[in-house]
């Protein structure tokens, strides 16, 4: 029965350090600022250069 509550308890610790670590990234709205990072940085790399068209 020992082994059984360590194993609850080990789970229960798991689970509330996910929920509060996503909890962290929502409230914080970090996956839109990395996303909002790496955005801008891929757009810096792809961008097209200015072309000067004479028709």
């Amino acid at each position: 029965m020992a082994k059984l509550a360590k194993f609850i308890l080990k789970l229960l610790k798991v689970l509330l350090i996910v929920v509060g670590v996503l909890f962290v990234v929502y409230f914080w709205n970090l996956d839109q600022k990395v996303l909002g990072w790496a955005y801008k940085q891929v757009n810096a790399m792809f961008d097209r250069k200015p072309v000067n068209q004479v028709f």
